[in-house]
């Protein structure tokens, strides 16, 4: 799986303008510590991009099926560029940081974020990491995807009813002859049932 996984870092530059500025060289040793650790773990790694604004064309166009945060007191920012650029496309995002100030976890778990690593760039912690990551992902998309299953039957459901209340007041039908007609329409139309009754609903919008 290693071999195949595609992934991109998110992290700031490593050029550091500054010699003297031990934290962004503390940084950049982090983030290239964090790159050696991945390519080691014979994980591809496609691309390291900056946190801005153009974040979610560029995850579109390569399509990665990890991302890594690697960030520190601009975490936040970063973070939210990438949660904005997977909102249409959700991927497991990982977020590796030496800043302990972990008040913000909650938050950033809650917008997305897989798993929140703090000191954690050994490079044996990397793999077992993001494994866990992609199976807790996995879950939790599998969740979703129930959940939304559920919260669409609850709504064709309640479309069912409407129409075949309708049926019911209009044409003096039992409410098991309503269901009747309903479930015969749509067969022979070859519709769902749900989407047979949105359309008796619609129509008996539109002639009042």
């Amino acid at each position: 799986m290693t071999e195949t996984l595609r992934i991109v870092v998110v992290a700031p530059d490593l050029a550091v303008s500054d010699p003297d500025d031990e934290h962004a060289l503390l940084q950049a040793e982090r983030s290239r510590a964090l790159r050696i650790g991945l390519l080691e773990n014979g994980y591809n790694l496609v691309a390291t991009l900056p946190a801005d604004v153009f974040l979610s064309e560029r995850l579109a166009q390569l399509q990665p099926d990890l991302i890594i945060v690697d960030a520190e007191s601009e975490a936040r920012d970063a973070l939210e560029h990438v949660v904005l650029a997977t909102r249409a496309a959700r991927r497991p995002i990982v977020m590796f940081t030496n800043d302990e100030d972990t008040s913000h976890v909650p938050a950033a778990v809650a917008a997305g974020v897989t798993a929140y690593i703090v000191a954690g760039l050994a490079p044996q912690r990397i793999r077992p990491i993001l494994e866990v990551a992609l199976a807790r992902f996995a879950h939790d998309e599998a969740l979703r995807a129930e959940l939304a299953q559920a919260r669409n039957a609850l709504s064709e459901r309640k479309t069912i009813d409407r129409a075949k209340g309708l049926l019911m007041q209009r044409q003096g039908l039992s409410e098991q002859q309503a269901y009747d007609k309903l479930r015969k329409l749509a067969m022979d139309k070859g519709l769902k049932l749900g989407e047979l009754a949105q359309r008796v609903l619609d129509a008996a919008d539109l002639l009042g």
